[in-house]
């Protein structure tokens, strides 16, 4: 697990990123949008956290900032104890490479490459040498064995962004961003890949954090975060699929 400091200054070890103060804004004058407003949050590390809300509520800039893809206007983000405001374009992309994973809508696999080939990509586009022990556990925990050698065209929606899956995983990252990752799937197919996002947190003992903004997908994570006019409006932990209606409609309520 990885170490960051909590709000005393203590190291804790159970925190896979944290966002103190965190604030973005768009425009200018008048024209200026507030994305975040001062959002303060850890992330727990070997656990499947949901961050949801509305359009619009500022979850998706949220996962951008953490994972280093966007940059706060104001506050301070640490991702696998690493302070992320003190790193150049060039350390910040080393760091993404080496620490975090993502997982989008869009498959983003080649198309002339084989499952097993696309899995792989990261780790040959980055020199590592390949760990077949890890790389045939994320194989088996996503159900892939039997479609290593087939094209994305010979597969699913759903085996296509399970392929994407243990992309992000085969290199061990800190941490896993996973944005509307069944958004082009139908309601069995994200079921299936929910259900293989859970089981990796599991048996693998990722950290997972997906945006998402249905309920369905967010009654598979373990935390769930709650935003909304970009500020936190709940975080429950096990929530059961009546909570998180509560918080929703609190939520609704109170905009």
């Amino acid at each position: 697990m990885t170490t960051t400091p909590d709000l005393a200054g203590t190291t804790r070890t159970d925190v896979a990123a944290s966002a103190r103060g965190l604030t973005k804004t768009y425009g200018h004058d008048d024209n200026v949008v507030h994305a975040l407003r001062g959002v303060d949050l850890d992330v727990p590390a070997g656990r499947f956290t949901a961050i949801m809300g509305p359009s619009g509520s500022g979850k998706s800039t949220l996962m951008h900032c953490l994972a280093g893809l966007d940059a706060a206007t104001s506050g301070s983000i640490s991702v696998a104890g690493r302070d992320l405001a003190g790193m150049d374009d060039t350390a910040l992309t080393l760091f993404r490479r080496e620490h975090i994973g993502f997982v989008f809508q869009a498959f983003n696999l080649l198309p002339m490459l084989t499952a097993g080939q696309n899995i792989l990509l990261p780790l040959e586009l980055s020199g590592r040498p390949v760990d077949r022990e890890r790389y045939d556990s994320v194989v088996a925990v996503l159900g892939l064995a039997d479609r290593l050698g087939h094209l994305p065209s010979q597969l699913s929606g759903g085996q296509q962004q399970r392929v994407a899956i243990a992309r992000a995983l085969v290199t061990q990252p800190a941490i896993v961003f996973a944005d509307e990752p069944t958004g082009n799937l139908d309601s069995e197919a994200s079921a299936e890949v929910l259900g293989h996002l859970r089981r990796s947190v599991r048996e693998l003992g990722m950290t997972v954090v997906m945006v998402t903004h249905e309920l369905d997908a967010a009654a598979y994570a373990d935390d769930v975060v709650v935003i909304h006019d970009g500020a936190i409006s709940a975080h429950l932990t096990e929530p059961t699929h009546d909570e998180l209606v509560v918080a929703l409609r609190r939520t609704v309520a109170t905009s």
